[in-house]
């Protein structure tokens, strides 16, 4: 009885509790939306439908009539976005370089190869934060924030994640595999708990997108390429796992900043062929990677027309221009610390630069004889750095790529014309033809709908440390989650990249398996259909979606393990701006955007 007395007067104290004032009644009233609001259509993959269902309720409880578009896959979702079947599709960018300026110049300037929306002043703010220092560019960083999140709601943010990986360690040495904070998987230090199987067995690891862009690496920079790009081609310069820019095993032995910020110069090291496909076997094709390499990658990374459907120029148009030093002089310049050109360069190489050479058949690090190239920018920018650090600014063979791309760039026709990085020559079937020649220490070798086959390069700096271990590498795709981890427990993958929050737990609890788990400069948010929807004409209509997202309630299911967001920026630029969600102030924008129909 005395139970039942209580549960009664808790029941009566709910209801009293969720009983509206006349105030609050009065205020709802207000409130309401005076009209039907348009219906809200969401873009966006199987793979995030958890956050699409919360988005879903936030918008209906105010106003929104609410449509979602789920699609199986990423060639699915991107078919449907370049229909512009959709008013807000859910996106996610990483900072993969580590820098600011990546966040923001691909998507929120009007010409970026990722290009959100046109919007003059959000331009000249990342134009002006590009040249500045890292104390000063926080304020302008803030005041791009402002433009573009708070003031015009070109973008909705949603959270900022975690990154994470699940290693089996029964089969991998797990302290061999890294999990930077920005830059891709690191293939060459993998290596099994026991050595003898590295010739013997592939390591398998993990990969949701099946479709690749383009094995070419300026046509693409998404998460289908970005880790097989970046094994597969070496670049000038390489992040650390805490964003740091280092010639560590990368071309180059050093680099160095002249006075100015403008001039930067590497010295490349000769230990490097390309690696080519010879019945799904890496062959050493004898041939060097060298400076003539570089200034023909470099050269087309930065020319948007360079190639049909280039998605990464925005990234190096900052690059005035890339040359090959043969005048020892040069080197007499200073560096921004007061240094010589030359001593920078020749920190902790054995010996000394006694000569340069223009033809790579001709260096021999051994004797002193050296290539440098030196890379002059627009203007001051030391963020270019970073992104030769990108998989975008892989070296590939200037010899193989012209052999291939034979076809006229403004008549190009994908029906008959077959680009260099092509999937459909390295995918099993009538069109395999491999013609890929690798610089990095991997080549792909063959692919088909379930796994892509990796061959370690042998002639990728044999005998140093940056010699990849493990003879091959397959990458199996697998999009859901649930299917991954259990083909990671059950031995049928060796590495699962990505493991989603609400596993973390299950990982945890199985002692054959390692989570390791990074801050990252992932964020997801989303982007509103700039062209011809309702949301593209009226400024209150995106405020009201943007007061409507609450971030708390992704952080609340996603058990912590998601952190705020303003915009891409967020993870590395902190400009004390906060998007706090306000039922209130959404229903008022929605009002002012039905009373203007």
């Amino acid at each position: 009885m005395k139970r039942l007395g209580f549960l009664l007067a808790a029941f009566m104290l709910f209801i009293t509790g969720c009983v509206k004032t006349e105030s609050d009644v009065k205020d709802d009233a207000k409130s309401a939306p005076k009209g039907k609001a348009p219906t809200i259509e969401i873009l966006g993959m199987s793979t995030s439908e958890d956050s699409m269902n919360i988005l879903r309720d936030q918008l209906t409880k105010n106003g929104f009539e609410v449509k979602l578009n789920i699609q199986p896959d990423y060639g699915s979702f991107t078919a449907q976005k370049e229909a512009g079947n959709y008013d807000l599709s859910v996106n996610s960018w990483t900072t993969v370089t580590g820098n600011p300026d990546y966040a923001v110049r691909s998507l929120f300037t009007s010409d970026g190869d990722n290009s959100l929306f046109a919007d003059k002043k959000a331009d000249e703010l990342v134009g002006k934060a590009a040249k500045q220092l890292p104390k000063e560019y926080q304020k302008t960083y803030k005041e791009l924030e402002q433009h573009v999140v708070l003031d015009n709601a070109y973008i909705v943010p949603m959270f900022t994640s975690y990154k994470a990986q699940a290693v089996n360690n029964q089969v991998v040495n797990e302290s061999t595999v890294r999990l930077p904070k920005s830059r891709a998987q690191v293939w060459e230090k993998y290596d099994f708990v026991d050595p003898s199987k590295r010739a013997s067995q592939p390591l398998i690891v993990h990969q949701q997108i099946a479709s690749l862009t383009s094995l070419d690496p300026i046509k693409g920079n998404d998460g289908s390429i970005n880790t097989l790009n970046t094994n597969m081609y070496v670049r000038l310069v390489n992040l650390t796992d805490d964003d740091k820019v280092v010639s560590d095993g990368s071309l180059s032995l050093n680099h160095a900043i002249a006075e100015g910020s403008k001039d930067y110069y590497f010295l490349l090291r000769d230990d490097i062929h390309f690696a080519a496909v010879n019945n799904k076997k890496a062959v050493d094709t004898g041939e060097r990677v060298g400076a003539e390499d570089v200034v023909f990658s470099l050269n087309r990374a930065k020319d948007q027309k360079s190639v049909p459907d280039h998605r990464t120029y925005s990234l190096h148009e900052n690059m005035d221009s890339i040359s090959i030093i043969n005048d020892l002089s040069e080197l007499d310049g200073k560096t921004a610390d007061g240094k010589t050109i030359r001593k920078a360069l020749e920190a902790g190489i054995n010996g000394e630069i006694k000569q340069l050479v223009t033809d790579k058949t001709q260096a021999n690090n051994e004797s002193g004889a050296y290539q440098v190239v030196k890379i002059t920018t627009v203007n001051p920018f030391p963020q270019v750095l970073n992104y030769l650090a990108h998989q975008s600014a892989g070296i590939v063979s200037k010899k193989q790529v012209e052999s291939i791309n034979t076809y006229d760039v403004a008549n190009f026709d994908i029906n008959k014309d077959v680009p260099y990085g092509d999937q459909r020559t390295i995918t099993e079937g009538a069109s395999y033809n491999n013609h890929l020649y690798a610089s990095g220490p991997y080549i792909l070798t063959y692919k088909n709908d379930y796994e892509a086959h990796f061959v370690k390069n042998p002639a990728y700096m044999p005998g140093t440390e940056n010699e990849a271990k493990v003879n091959e590498i397959v990458v199996k795709f697998i999009q859901d989650a649930d299917s991954a981890l259990s083909a990671l427990r059950n031995g049928e993958i060796h590495i699962f990249n990505g493991v989603p929050e609400t596993k973390y737990n299950l990982v945890k609890e199985d002692k054959k398996l390692t989570l390791q788990q990074n801050k990252s400069n992932g964020v997801s948010y989303l982007a509103f259909n700039m062209k011809g929807r309702e949301v593209s004409k009226s400024v209150a209509l995106r405020k009201a979606i943007l007061y409507s997202v609450n971030q708390d309630e992704f952080i609340s299911f996603y058990q912590g393990n998601k952190m705020k967001a303003v915009s891409t920026v967020s993870p590395l630029v902190d400009t004390g701006l906060k998007v706090v969600a306000d039922s209130k102030k959404a229903k008022e924008f929605l009002n002012e955007y039905l009373s203007n129909k």
